[in-house]
């Protein structure tokens, strides 16, 4: 294979370390209150959904229905 015949500098990675730029990024614009309350919004329904389905659903994790008992629709029993 053919090596790099010229010399690489890198002079340039010891200076990135001192380096400090003379432009400032611009400030960050601050968000509106429209902004703010739909960040909020949307954080409140993501809690309350999640909690929703914790509430509907822990009745289904409850060992308190046995699988003894042979489930009956009541299309089935006759009176």
């Amino acid at each position: 294979m053919f090596g790099r015949r010229e010399p690489v500098p890198f002079a340039f990675v010891a200076e990135a370390d001192r380096f400090r730029s003379n432009v400032t990024p611009p400030p960050r614009e601050r968000p509106s209150v429209g902004e703010m309350a739909g960040r909020w919004l949307l954080g409140l329904t993501i809690v309350a959904g999640l909690v929703g389905s914790l509430v509907i659903g822990t009745p289904a994790l409850t060992p308190g229905h046995t699988a003894d008992q042979p489930q009956q629709s009541q299309a089935s029993e006759k009176r």
